[in-house]
């Protein structure tokens, strides 16, 4: 008997922030004391009138198989959503609704990319983009940035990294794992070189849209000439607190989203349909609604990075976005620190993981090996407690 798993899924990696929070679940099912702040994860509770639109939408016997690409007045109040919050008028024949932004991402990698096309990656890049890419056989191609540019891609540096080969650049503002966000200067300088090659499509996730903290987000799709070579993605997870209702969308062509609903027809069809009809209650909400949670996390970033600028040996952005730090932590590479040897951003993630009792991610998953992702998706109580532990440690 042939037990061998296929080349696909043995070349594939293992998402390393659900690794890390299994690792977590396995260390705190043992006794031991884990603060996890390795997942995407807000620790709020779903706003209630999301609750009772969920309700409703059960006693109204929304129990049957959805449409594929979702129902259309989730799709009208995605487009109203859009035009709103960023001036891009999108009908429903280019909305698809799928089970979390992280299948609609799936569903644009098989649907544009064909074996050996090429896609450029600002790293840090969030975990999973390198691998979709591969598995719809693309070739992901990285472009290092660091912490003196704000992990933010230059004009110069998406020029260089442009070939005959190049069909799509992903990117996600604000960025997971960096906060960092892309004002609509910086842009705009992408969008001048990509002026010169029209070939080339973009990939924007914008998750994170809501939870902003500078100037405010700009989707790339809006700048002119990139309405028709964008993909718009975003969902419900993060601002809204759903992260286990898996609802995610694309504003796209219509040629695009015909395909991945072509796609999604056959791999999960229609997205829960209880779910969508309270993602219609959530969208169609004023954002002051749950701007709450987006002041709270942004008092928890400030009081982080004061606590770990505190302790030597971090280097730190002000990230203007989501709720992550990624600081740099290269200075403890080749240092002994109470036996252990530390030789790269993994190993240092898992001593603070033994030594402090901190779960966090290393930014090798990322695309980028000289830090770690720390969320602060987490109490102040927590977070305050997990940075006394790691100042300890280190």
């Amino acid at each position: 008997m042939n037990t061998q798993l296929s080349d696909r899924i043995q070349q594939m990696s293992v998402s390393a922030t659900l690794a890390m929070a299994a690792k977590t679940r396995e260390l705190q099912s043992q006794g031991k004391d884990i603060i996890g702040l390795s997942l995407g994860e807000p620790d709020f509770n779903i706003p209630e009138f999301i609750k009772e639109a969920a309700k409703k939408a059960i006693d109204d016997n929304y129990s049957s198989y959805s449409p594929v690409d979702g129902y259309g007045d989730l799709k009208e109040a995605i487009s109203k959503k859009f035009k709103r919050d960023n001036g891009l008028d999108y009908g429903r024949d280019q909305i698809v609704v799928s089970t979390g932004a992280k299948q609609s991402l799936f569903n644009v990698a098989m649907v544009m990319l064909d074996p050996g096309d090429e896609v450029i990656l600002p790293a840090p890049y969030w975990v999973s983009y390198s691998d979709i890419i591969k598995l719809a056989e693309g070739a992901p191609v990285e472009v290092p940035t660091g912490i003196e540019s704000d992990f933010k891609m230059t004009p110069a540096q998406l020029e260089e990294a442009i070939t005959p080969n190049t069909r799509m650049i992903w990117f996600s503002s604000p960025c997971n794992p960096s906060g960092s966000v892309y004002t609509k200067e910086e842009l705009e300088g992408l969008v001048e070189v990509l002026k010169k090659y029209p070939e080339i499509y973009v990939l924007s996730d914008e998750i994170y849209e809501h939870i902003n903290f500078g100037e405010g987000h700009t989707s790339i799709a809006s700048i002119e000439g990139m309405y028709d070579r964008t993909i718009t993605v975003n969902g419900v997870s993060k601002a809204f607190a759903m992260t286990g209702w898996r609802i995610g969308y694309i504003g796209a062509p219509a040629w695009v989203a015909k395909g991945c609903t072509k796609l999604q027809g056959q791999v999960t069809s229609g997205a829960n349909a209880i779910a969508q009809r309270a993602v219609i209650t959530a969208l169609e909400a004023p954002v002051e609604k749950i701007r709450y949670m987006i002041d709270e996390f942004h008092k928890r970033r400030d009081l982080v990075l004061a606590l770990l600028g505190d302790i030597d040996g971090f280097v730190l952005n002000v990230p203007q976005g989501a709720f992550y730090v990624f600081p740099d932590v290269s200075s403890f590479f080749g240092k002994t620190l109470k036996g252990k040897k530390i030789e790269n951003a993994s190993d240092f993630s898992l001593y603070l993981l033994e030594e402090a009792l901190v779960a966090t991610v290393t930014g090798e998953a990322f695309g980028n090996p000289n830090c770690i992702r720390i969320s602060y998706a987490a109490s102040e109580k927590e977070l305050r407690e997990a940075m006394a532990r790691i100042k300890a440690a280190v």
